[in-house]
């Protein structure tokens, strides 16, 4: 009677406020009413930085599943490890969903409002929840108080090592498992700081099955460990408050990376000693890059590209990224995209079995830049204005500076090779790109001397180069079509003994100086400064008679 009276002194000490029951918590986060078959999933990060592209990957997955099948997606914030925590990063992580189009039904908005029937959903909010269980569990003897000091868990580490058996806190190793209620009330009495563990009826010996739904069947060891539930600052541990939240806001699918599955069996555990259904589980594989011989996980701390705002601040599409995630996620999504140009990323059906095959896949610039430029292929001219501009008014005030100036003469220039009946332009795939394609069209950022000129041009002498010209401003007019400009240029080169086309160089190459091409470089070097840029017609065209004239004859100044 006394052994009881101290433990509910013991209960009393920790829980001196009024806690809802579990019978109360029940019925205020209600089973959902959803269709068969409807999907609850979340993403549930810590806000410790900046956010990393793994939790956007895990993220869009879990919005996609939740969506396609009439489900939930929220947004938990994992917040309970406030020494790790970083001011304004649950800002962050609301804001980066919403730049990248990931939809959140419910949980935190961008402006920092919650929404939803199942709040709160900070977890530090949610403390009072918490409580209710881990009250429970001390009540049916499933916890108990911990006051091991750091110094007692180095020596039970040090030897277990000695002993060359498994770390940890369980079993005989477990020093306040088994103390009297007396033992505990006199630590509370002298105010010695403590923890309560989960009191684990697992062998590690014994394995157990689950069923993932990436990974297959999968044997684990069981759980034996007496696991920290509540740390000293009356804040719950990932461990509970992750299981707590996942049945109240009835999840009914956690999508997580597969550093979490060696924590499985223990989270079961929870479930099943709570007396609750656990989630369907799936583990995906980190996103990783080649270092040496070697792949590793994407860190933020070594990888620019780890951090997602770098791809806004490059000027990456949104589209761009997602669509590269469910790439890397689905490798079918390739050719569903190309028979499905235009069309709507979600209409893409997303799948489990997919997803199993796509085993530590690679970040790769290159294909994430394709996909990119043809995301960019697609948008006109105006389109291409707006969006660039947009980017440039945050992070290049120069660039913003000179598109605000020149609006129709930048939407001329963005429409070169762009737009239906011609070859689309796909050379860039950022929008920090478009500075360096679009500059030269701008007198105040273009300028070539004589010399860079004829060491570029160097298969042409200064005063070919002079002839060349002169022949093209007596012939040029600004309003002829592109074949009539072509047909001048032809002209030109055929005076000077250049070959009309590369095929009759090719058949009597020593009949002539070059081609036609050679010939049209020149043009394209003295307006562009580059021997490569779009259709010279076009630019020419865009430029006007003026600024093409007065670029040409630079040369002789």
């Amino acid at each position: 009677m006394e052994k009881l009276e101290n433990k509910r002194k013991i209960i009393k000490e920790l829980f001196p406020e009024s806690l809802p029951t579990p019978d109360e918590l029940e019925k205020r986060y209600p089973p959902r009413e959803l269709k068969e078959g409807a999907m609850v999933t979340r993403i549930a990060p810590s806000p410790t930085g900046s956010m990393h592209i793994g939790s956007l990957y895990t993220a869009l997955i879990s919005e996609r599943f939740a969506h396609q099948t009439k489900g939930v997606f929220y947004l938990r914030i994992e917040d309970t490890d406030k020494k790790r925590e970083v001011e304004g990063a649950t800002n962050l992580i609301s804001q980066s969903l919403d730049h990248f189009g990931v939809r959140v039904d419910e949980g935190r908005d961008a402006s920092g409002i919650e929404h939803g029937n199942y709040s709160p959903y900070m977890q530090s909010e949610r403390k009072d929840i918490y409580k209710s269980y881990i009250k429970k569990l001390l009540e049916e003897d499933k916890a108990y108080l911990c006051f091991c000091t750091e110094e007692d868990l180095n020596q039970i580490r040090k030897e277990q090592s000695a002993q060359g058996i498994c770390p940890g806190y369980y079993r005989q190793w477990a020093l306040w498992r088994d103390k009297s209620p007396e033992e505990v009330v006199t630590k509370i009495k002298e105010g010695s700081s403590f923890v309560v563990r989960f009191k684990s009826h697992g062998d590690y010996n014994n394995r157990i099955t689950i069923n993932d739904s990436i990974l297959g069947k999968r044997e684990l060891p069981e759980n034996d460990q007496d696991i920290v539930i509540m740390k000293s600052d009356g804040l719950p541990t990932y461990h509970l408050a992750h299981v707590v939240d996942d049945h109240l806001m009835r999840t009914t699918h956690v999508i997580r990376g597969d550093e979490w599955l060696s924590s499985l069996p223990l989270h079961l555990q929870l479930f099943e000693t709570l007396g609750w259904q656990p989630p369907q589980y799936a583990h995906i594989a980190p996103i990783q890059k080649i270092e040496g011989s070697s792949k590793r996980k994407l860190s933020k701390r070594k990888d620019t590209e780890a951090n997602v705002a770098y791809f806004e601040e490059q000027g990456y599409p949104k589209e761009a990224i997602i669509e590269y995630l469910i790439n890397l996620a689905n490798s079918n999504f390739e050719d569903w995209r190309k028979a499905n140009i235009g069309k709507d990323y979600r209409e893409f059906q997303i799948s489990f079995e997919k997803l199993k095959n796509s085993s530590g896949a690679l970040f790769d610039f290159n294909k994430l830049n394709d996909i990119s430029k043809e995301i960019m292929a697609q948008l006109t001219p105006r389109e291409v204005y707006r969006d660039v501009l947009v980017w440039a008014r945050k992070h290049d005030k120069k660039l913003a500076s000179l598109l605000e100036e020149h609006p129709d003469y930048s939407q001329m220039i963005f429409s070169i090779e762009r737009g239906s009946g011609s070859k689309v332009r796909k050379d860039i795939s950022k929008w920090s790109d478009v500075v360096k394609e679009i500059e030269y069209f701008f007198d105040e950022n273009f300028h070539i001397t004589k010399q860079e000129v004829l060491d570029i041009l160097s298969d042409f002498s200064e005063v070919d180069i002079s002839e060349i010209i002169h022949d093209f401003i007596n012939l040029y007019e600004h309003h002829d079509s592109k074949d009539v400009w072509f047909g001048k240029i032809k002209q030109i080169a055929k005076k000077h003994n250049y070959a009309e086309s590369a095929k009759e160089f090719k058949k009597n190459h020593d009949k002539y100086r070059g081609m036609v091409a050679d010939v049209a470089k020149i043009f394209r070097v003295l307006l562009t400064g580059r021997k490569e840029t779009p259709d010279l017609w076009s630019i020419m065209q865009t430029m006007g008679q003026e600024r093409v004239f007065k670029r040409l004859q630079e040369i002789d100044a």
